[in-house]
């Protein structure tokens, strides 16, 4: 049984390119063709096929819209994106949307066929590059500390409980210093109270 395929792409050359790939494997057939997402409902409804290979820039309906229309109404379709372009933002869009997969039109011909196969057996297709941008954005990004060394020192002895006068009496400093270090740590944190910027400390310079 073939899996069929219909190919959204407003570039005439690399439609025609797509369909001499698929049609050199016996297991795929497309089922469709459109230049852009106008009139996506309509052919799914026509075509109903198992993958849809999608590109991002067409005029008129892009693909990140066709992508939203499709897994509406046909969540089952799986929607593999191809674009020239390696777009952070447009890749999450897709993702967050549902995409299937997500690879760059300068594949190799055999990656595309694979990931054709990868999306239909339920997988996730994804460039290398894109995957770790992915991985990336899931990954906490590391907080530069904005606090001068005693700053960050005031910060965690009244992160610790200690009221100003027994932080002025720990460092040596006094009681006017303490509350002149806790206006600016205030300021550099873009905060107004004492419970945020304890809060702040916990979250994020804590060791």
């Amino acid at each position: 049984m073939s899996i069929k395929i219909f190919i959204y792409d407003d570039n005439d050359q690399r439609r025609e390119s797509l369909k001499a790939l698929l049609a050199l494997s016996d297991d795929l057939k497309v089922v469709g063709e459109a230049v852009n997402c106008v009139h996506v409902i309509a052919e799914m409804d026509a075509f109903y096929p198992d993958v849809v290979l999608m590109d991002i820039n067409m005029p008129e309906v892009d693909g990140i819209e066709g992508l939203k229309k499709i897994k509406l109404k046909y969540p089952e379709i799986k929607v593999l994106i191809q674009t020239a372009f390696d777009d952070s933002e447009k890749i999450f869009t897709c993702i967050k949307n549902g995409a299937s997969g997500y690879i760059l039109k300068n594949e190799k011909p055999q990656r595309i066929l694979q990931a054709i196969d990868e999306v239909y057996q339920g997988g996730a297709a994804m460039n290398p590059a894109i995957a770790q941008k992915v991985l990336d954005f899931f990954i906490p990004k590391e907080i530069k500390n904005p606090l001068s060394i005693k700053e960050n020192e005031v910060l965690a002895l009244l992160s610790e409980g200690m009221s100003y006068k027994m932080v002025a009496d720990h460092m040596g400093i006094s009681y006017a210093t303490v509350n002149t270090y806790t206006k600016r740590i205030y300021e550099k944190l873009h905060i107004c109270s004492l419970g945020e910027a304890i809060a702040y400390y916990y979250k994020n310079l804590k060791t």
